[in-house]
């Protein structure tokens, strides 16, 4: 029997890529092991599955593809626009859309594209801080978003929720075209439909960016804002398991007329992106995109994401058992926010190289109301993607908050930024993290029997 075509294209190119590269070659090998015996816990990353990968590291790359399915400014697109077309389809399918657009090379692609196209610069635009769980596209000064426009941040209560007491209260005062609602450190639910009932009393758009919880989203276990909102945005590779992209969205608006004068919403985001904001799309990371949505479509990606929201919420009450403070009290979705500055006394930044000298992958974080500096933090930021994907169950999360638990404990600070851990209590950690590891492997990664013996 012949061997399949594509399967004899990746062994080549590996083979290839061993024989005359052997430096790169040994690098990505070392950093497949990395992921192999840690625990990604970063709020923002999920285990890419090995068919979309497939996907991605393809020859479709070569493809030039300006423009849209049936328009392209380029020839030689016959199958393009059918990767395309099928990621549409299976997009809204997905998330229940009436319009998708699947060229965004990021989520904050996705989200200038709207901001640009509803705003001009100077617009008043009305987004969640960063220190309350705000992105950097949501009007972070530092950003084009709050550089290009006049951007006012709403913030968290005293319990750690979103204000939406305040977010009225700042809609009326300031007047803005566009309100941001999104997050990507807020580990609770967000009610859409306040967001939208203040945003029409002053004639403002709404923007979902579902992000973080897109996954959750498509399984139901988080209320979708694809017909409360004007437009949804997302990326594809945090919780849809798929390649890094991004995805801009509309449900039941998405005939209404452009607030520019000509055509639609519709014709407004299209003409947003390719040629205001794009040239050519990424084909074959388009091409992953429509493979992760097919997986994310499927019964078992339903089952995933309750997995992930279970385990999160374990997580969050087994930190409390441990005494550590948890933001909000707990977590709806798929993060965590911890402070280990009042807990035990660490910065974020120094938290997060300790737990990765130990393979406990996690990142510092802004916490609500935190002084230190972003590159410094009060707290960190956890997430649950994936190790639900690993398959861990509540014993194995348990274990993972005693460990990252005692091995903040067993650390000595030296200041803001550095610290000192026993080499010996660091190998033991390590033992402990590469045990679970190996027990709940990355679905499709083999793990080398050297591993196993080490």
């Amino acid at each position: 029997m012949n061997e399949p075509i594509l399967t004899k294209f990746a062994i080549d190119a590996i083979e290839s890529l061993a024989k005359e590269d052997p430096k790169l070659y040994g690098l990505i090998e070392q950093e497949y092991l990395r992921q192999s015996v840690s625990l990604a816990m970063v709020a923002s990353c999920s285990n890419t599955d090995p068919s979309v990968l497939a996907c991605e590291g393809g020859f479709t790359s070569n493809v030039t593809a300006e423009g849209y399915p049936g328009a392209r400014f380029h020839a030689g697109c016959e199958f393009v626009d059918q990767f395309e077309q099928l990621a549409i389809d299976r997009a809204k399918q997905a998330f229940g859309a009436q319009y998708v657009n699947v060229q965004p090379h990021t989520a904050s692609t996705a989200n200038q594209v709207v901001t640009s196209r509803i705003l001009d610069p100077g617009d008043t635009l009305l987004g969640l801080s960063l220190d309350g769980g705000g992105h950097l596209s949501h009007g972070a000064k530092v950003n084009i978003s709050g550089s290009f426009y006049n951007a006012i941040g709403y913030n968290l209560n005293t319990d750690g929720f979103i204000d939406y007491d305040q977010v009225e209260q700042l809609a009326l005062q300031h007047k803005p075209k566009l309100i941001i609602c999104g997050t990507t450190a807020y580990p609770r639910i967000i009610e859409w439909q306040k967001f939208r009932d203040i945003a029409d009393k002053i004639g403002a758009y709404v923007l979902a960016d579902i992000t973080h919880i897109a996954g959750l989203v498509i399984a139901g276990e988080h209320p979708n804002p694809i017909d409360i909102a004007h437009f949804t945005t997302t990326c594809t590779h945090k919780q849809l398991y798929g390649p890094r992209g991004g995805l801009i969205m509309m449900g039941k608006d998405f005939e209404l007329p452009s607030p520019r004068g000509k055509g639609t919403l519709v014709n407004l985001m299209q003409s947003g992106l390719f040629p205001f904001t794009q040239g050519a799309p990424i084909v074959n990371t388009i091409v992953a995109k429509a493979r992760a949505l097919d997986r994310a479509n499927k019964p078992e990606f339903k089952q995933l994401a309750k997995r992930i929201v279970s385990l999160s919420s374990c997580l969050a009450n087994a930190f409390i058992e441990e005494g550590i403070t948890v933001v909000s009290g707990g977590s709806d979705n798929h993060i965590i926010l911890a402070n280990t500055l009042k807990s035990f006394n660490v910065t974020g930044i120094v938290a997060e190289k300790a737990l990765e000298e130990c393979n406990i992958i996690i990142n510092k974080n802004w916490i609500p109301g935190d002084t230190l500096s972003p590159f410094v933090t009060s707290g960190i930021r956890i997430g649950t993607n994936s190790v639900a994907a690993r398959g861990l169950d509540e014993v194995a999360i348990r274990k993972c908050a005693s460990l990252i638990s005692r091995v903040l404990k067993q650390i000595v600070v030296v200041n803001d930024r550095e610290y000192k851990l026993d080499a010996a209590k660091r190998d033991e950690f390590r033992a402990e993290v590469k045990e679970i590891a190996i027990c709940f492997p990355i679905p499709g990664y083999r793990l080398p029997d050297i591993l196993k013996d080490k």
